[in-house]
């Protein structure tokens, strides 16, 4: 493997562990902080939006910041037809880190609040009202992802993902996991953010439906989309400089 994938998967790793530990964190910290339900979930959507916006500013130059399987998927087959974005291989070692991270950043916001490292979670999160959201959570999430990339504005990425992440745990009934890999680290923590292991293939299945929806719609609105696929989320540097 050349040296910059390798950096490139470390980057996806780091970020997207860094992001489950954000989530999970603040959940912590939000339920030792408040009693009140919504506050709970206030600071803890708040605090993973300007995470999710300084990491994709932090990995984007790298990476292309995707910390999310339906986004490196979406990539790859957006952009296969024009030669751009990630290739099988890359797709594959890019899901390979994001699963890995997120299962880490679970793993280290746990031992951040002394926590078992790992303990499953009770939560229950199952059925078609919460599956729907995910559909729409992750549609819109990459709808936003390749229209920015689509008509130039890419750079608006870290701000505009992280608001829209920040807003949709209030406007689906799921509150936006909208990533398997962050769907499956969440697991490991009995804690706010938890899902109970067996909720996961349902969240998981509804957020690869929202891959074809949203692709779907990329395609319908932005029928070129593929010819920017290699900018998601931000073009890699050494894309910038050649």
């Amino acid at each position: 493997m050349s040296p910059n994938l390798w950096r490139r998967l470390l980057a996806e790793f780091a970020g997207t562990a860094l992001l489950v530990t954000a989530v999970v964190g603040s959940g912590i910290m939000a339920t030792r902080l408040s009693a009140d339900a919504g506050l709970q979930l206030l600071e803890n959507s708040i605090a993973t939006a300007f995470a999710l916006g300084a990491l994709i500013l932090t990995f984007g130059p790298v990476s292309g910041a995707h910390f999310n399987p339906v986004v490196s998927a979406a990539d790859w087959f957006l952009g296969r037809r024009a030669g751009t974005g990630l290739s099988g291989r890359e797709l594959a070692g890019y899901v390979v880190a994001q699963v890995g991270g997120a299962i880490g950043g679970a793993v280290l916001a746990d031992l951040m609040f002394r926590l078992p490292a790992v303990d499953l979670s009770a939560r229950q999160r199952a059925g078609g009202d919460l599956w729907l959201g995910e559909v729409v959570a992750t549609a819109g999430l990459l709808l936003l992802i390749f229209a920015l990339a689509r008509s130039g504005r890419a750079a608006a990425a870290p701000a505009a993902v992280g608001a829209y992440i920040g807003a949709a745990y209030w406007f689906t009934s799921s509150t936006s996991f909208a990533n398997p890999a962050v769907t499956i680290g969440r697991a490991f923590t009995d804690t706010f953010a938890g899902i109970a292991p067996g909720s996961v293939p349902g969240f998981v299945a509804a957020q690869l439906a929202g891959l074809v929806v949203g692709a779907g719609l990329v395609l319908a609105l932005y029928p070129s989309a593929g010819t920017a696929a290699g900018d998601v989320v931000v073009r890699p540097i050494e894309e910038r400089h050649r």
